[in-house]
């Protein structure tokens, strides 16, 4: 598999999201584990709200059996969703992330993580705060890198005014299904829908600062909305997918995979299944390198313009 260099580290391109594994076996989730080891991924994407922090303690659990594991893969965890009884809120507060980070920490049975993210944006932010959280847990060696996620170029440039340690990852919604920054640059100074700025150039101002685009939620499209995959909404799109997989020998999502990682950005895929079998058929996206033609193939037959 291929690897992408990010913060220091030489990183998997295609990252497991661990979301979905709180409900599952220990049994299960090792399986899951040493499945994407053997595929060669070497990334793993937790947060503390992920099944309110039963994900991060089954992958702990999972983890154990093989304790040599932990010097031969990264763990990034999120902090800052406070979920109270179903209404959720924003805390970016020094001690909401000094307090998430313990109990991440503890909950994986860790000593650091490889990169701790702020999980989306909080419009209360006081920089100066992030700043103290973030110098004292690099410090301390709790935390070796930093990023944000959903975060647009003007919050990024507010936060790294003032955090020393540079941000070098940003987790965005991107697959074909879901275009937005790549629709507003090539309908620019038009008045077509898709030129409507929805994305404030986040993905030229990544590539400018050397930021991993963390692509999360691959397959989906809208907000949560379904799948693209096997979807009749999406007929001209999974043949058009099926048809290139066949000719590469590889799966419709590993040539979902491909598509993303065919941008120049510096991009990670997070792939959420939990099925061994589907992860190593996505896995082999990381192999694949589309023509130009067809990634304009693919992206008209998700039903995007061209002008």
């Amino acid at each position: 598999m291929k690897k992408i260099t990010l913060g220091g580290m030489q990183a998997s391109d295609i990252v497991l999201g661990c979301m979905r594994i709180s409900d599952m076996a220990v049994s299960r989730v090792q399986e899951l584990l040493e499945t994407a080891v053997e595929e060669g991924i070497n990334y793993f994407d937790h947060a503390d709200l992920y099944g309110h922090g039963a994900s991060e303690e089954v992958f702990a659990k999972a983890m154990g059996q093989k304790p040599s594991l932990r010097e031969r893969i990264y763990l990034q965890s999120k902090c800052g969703i406070r979920d109270d009884g179903g209404l959720f809120r924003y805390d970016f507060s020094k001690s909401h992330i000094l307090k998430s980070v313990d109990g991440i920490l503890k909950r994986l049975n860790i000593d650091y993580l490889d990169a701790l993210l702020l999980h989306r944006p909080d419009p209360l932010v006081e920089p100066e705060e992030v700043a103290e959280a973030f110098e004292l847990l690099h410090s301390s060696g709790k935390v070796r890198s930093f990023g944000v996620s959903n975060q647009s170029p003007m919050l990024i440039e507010l936060l790294q005014k003032y955090v020393n340690q540079p941000l070098v990852i940003n987790q965005l919604q991107f697959g074909v299904a879901h275009t937005p920054m790549l629709d507003q640059e090539l309908f620019f100074n038009m008045t077509a829908d898709q030129s409507v700025d929805r994305s404030s150039e986040i993905l030229e101002y990544c590539r400018l600062k050397d930021i991993a685009i963390q692509a999360w939620s691959p397959f989906q499209y809208g907000f949560f909305e379904g799948v693209y995959l096997d979807n009749a909404k999406f007929g001209p799109l999974n043949d058009t997918l099926d048809a290139i997989g066949r000719k590469y020998g590889v799966s419709k999502a590993a040539v979902g995979v491909a598509w993303i990682l065919r941008h120049p950005a510096k991009t990670q895929v997070i792939v959420g299944t939990t099925n061994p079998e589907r992860l190593k058929a996505m896995c082999k996206g990381s192999e694949v390198v589309l023509t130009r033609e067809e990634w304009y193939e693919i992206y008209r037959a998700a039903g995007h313009k061209i002008p």
